[in-house]
């Protein structure tokens, strides 16, 4: 959390709580804006808060959704009376099969695949769409590996903007169909995720009024991750978990939920234990895994080759900051092949009921084979994080599963099929 000096100049958005953006390199500061580049040292800027007092029954007593966290977010005081999409308050599950598959004393799952289009990107987006409204923009757009896509052609349509949004050709036919539906403008580019991000980039520029969420409103997009944070804590009885599993793409969430554990200590609304954080990457894209393990402060980007397709950023933006956030909590960053990242949806299904997309996967691999090389301690209670649907990756688990047995339509027949199950 930023508790710098006030910047300079006032600014002229009422964004709640937040009062300026900070430089996470130099600390500069400037009023808030559609800005995401130091312009002292152009590195990212972050949000700053100056926040009011925020108890746990104030929170409880808020909406059942990431707005109940209003006071902590970069949004106007009044963002629950737009049309948004309403996500958040996810299930956290007490896994406990699947603690006694992994030999492990005590497993949370945080399934978000409960939002509104099935992933996290709900969270970010609905932050960003309302920094967006303050900030005079009026068309939500983004580059995409599918579930932002989906999360932004969703909230565009419910709030009644026009959405713009840039995905690989190549991603998987279910995220292309579920941004589609919503009516959006949907342009497949040539090439990968950071061919696509640089596009975006560059239109940002030339569109006044396109509010690219992961670039000129990142900043403020970014802080919704904090609510996943948050929600575990208060899920817990307001307290922090003793580890916390997150998959990596850009790195973002996993930083911002180590924000929001933090921002929750310092406000009195948790005791501020200590707790360790863990990356997951696929090891067909793991520039922070790889730059872990060789003890670099610096992020070597990789070309993209896995079925992990939402995790699939070969050059993270926050990549350097989860080294960061692992590094000073004790924990670090693993990576599974794409075999093991099927075997951890098959593993999470089977043992809990919860079908993961392939991002999912790569937490449950990471996080059993973290547990395998002594990283992870087996008696700390343990939270994973599962931030979208396998309806999602159909494609990753098809040709592993389907009917047990093809039968005729008597009793004989099944009786005989079960016979030889046996």
């Amino acid at each position: 959390m930023t508790l710098t000096a006030a910047p300079e100049t006032t600014s002229a958005y009422d964004l709640g709580s937040a009062r300026a953006l900070a430089c996470r390199e130099c600390r500069h500061e400037i009023p808030l804006a559609a800005e995401f580049a130091c312009p002292r040292c152009f590195g990212p800027l972050e949000v700053a808060y100056e926040f009011p007092k925020v108890t746990r029954a104030s929170i409880e007593a808020g909406p059942k959704s990431i707005w109940r966290y209003k006071d902590l977010l970069p949004v106007p005081s009044t963002v629950e009376q737009h049309a948004n999409t309403e996500p958040g308050l996810t299930r956290l599950i007490e896994a406990d099969n699947l603690a006694r598959a992994l030999g492990v004393r005590k497993i949370w799952i945080k399934d978000d695949t409960g939002n509104p289009t099935h992933s996290f990107k709900d969270r970010v987006v609905a932050v960003a769409l309302a920094a967006a409204r303050e900030l005079g923009f009026s068309v939500l757009c983004c580059p995409s590996t599918g579930n932002l896509a989906n999360a932004v052609a969703a909230a565009a349509a419910r709030a009644g903007w026009d959405s713009v949004v840039l995905i690989p050709s190549s991603l998987e036919q279910a995220k292309i169909v579920t941004t589609a539906v919503y009516g959006g403008t949907l342009l497949a580019v040539d090439g990968n995720y950071d061919d696509v991000n640089r596009l975006a980039t560059e239109l940002a520029a030339e569109h006044e009024d396109w509010a690219f969420v992961n670039v000129n409103v990142r900043p403020y997009y970014a802080e919704g991750s904090k609510t996943l944070g948050y929600e575990v804590a208060e899920q817990l009885g307001w307290r922090l978990p003793q580890q916390v599993v997150v998959p990596v793409a850009s790195g973002s969430q996993l930083t911002k939920i180590d924000k929001g554990f933090t921002e929750l200590g310092t406000l009195g609304l948790v005791e501020p234990t200590p707790y360790t954080v863990f990356g997951a990457q696929a090891t067909g894209c793991s520039p922070v895994a790889r730059a872990f393990e060789a003890g670099h402060d610096v992020i070597q980007p990789q070309k993209p080759d896995t079925i992990a397709r939402s995790l699939a950023i070969g050059n993270p933006a926050d990549g350097p900051y989860v080294l960061d956030s692992v590094r000073r909590t004790g924990g670090s960053v693993g990576h599974v092949s794409d075999e093991e990242v099927v075997d951890g949806i098959r593993l999470l299904a089977r043992t809990e009921g919860v079908f993961a997309e392939t991002a999912g996967g790569v937490t449950i691999a990471t996080t059993r084979k973290l547990l395998e090389a002594g990283a992870l301690d087996p008696d700390a209670e343990t939270v994973l994080m599962i931030t979208g649907d396998g309806l999602k990756t159909l494609d990753a688990v098809s040709g592993e599963v389907g009917p047990t047995a093809t039968v005729p339509s008597t009793s004989a027949a099944v009786r005989e099929a079960l016979a030889n199950l046996g």
